[in-house]
């Protein structure tokens, strides 16, 4: 096994010379919603060997190290996943989005939406002007007039607002 020297302090900005703390490290890790889950569960050599470098609470960097594991070191895919405190089967969620779109991959998903809403602004009015109907014949006179389907409950809930 070969071993890297890495330098004992992290720098935020060279220029300034400011050193990247561990707590600075979870502050940042924190705001940016890239900390682990479940640090404790990280057994990993290198992140228990308390070097500044490794820091279990960092999410992407954790992720990655798993994949480098499996790839460089050929620890098999289950020890690979365990020792960084995932589930062999997110190993292989991780492995795809890593392949798929590199580094960016190892940054979860947005929470929320995936798409447009269904509801425009125009269908908001619709709603609003069509108060005697029922939420039922309302959902079924909005598929034929803007070719939108809804569920009668979310024209109920539209007309709230």
């Amino acid at each position: 096994m070969t071993h890297i020297a890495f330098p004992v302090t992290l720098a935020i900005n060279v220029k300034e010379g400011v050193a990247l703390t561990h707590a600075h490290r979870r502050r940042s890790l924190t705001t940016t919603g890239l900390l682990h889950p479940h640090p404790e569960a990280v057994r990993a050599a290198l992140f228990l060997s308390h070097h500044p470098f490794f820091f279990p609470l960092d999410k992407v960097q954790v992720k990655y190290e798993m994949l480098r594991a499996h790839l460089v070191d050929h620890v098999p895919v289950t020890r690979a996943a365990e020792e960084h405190g995932y589930s062999r089967a997110a190993f292989y969620l991780i492995a795809e989005a890593f392949d798929e779109a590199g580094m960016k991959g190892l940054l979860d998903d947005k929470r929320g939406r995936r798409g447009p809403l269904k509801v425009t602004p125009e269908i908001i009015a619709f709603v609003r002007a069509a108060r005697q109907l029922s939420g039922a014949a309302l959902s079924s006179q909005i598929a034929e007039h803007f070719g939108v389907e809804l569920h009668r409950r979310t024209v109920e809930r539209l007309r709230r607002f």
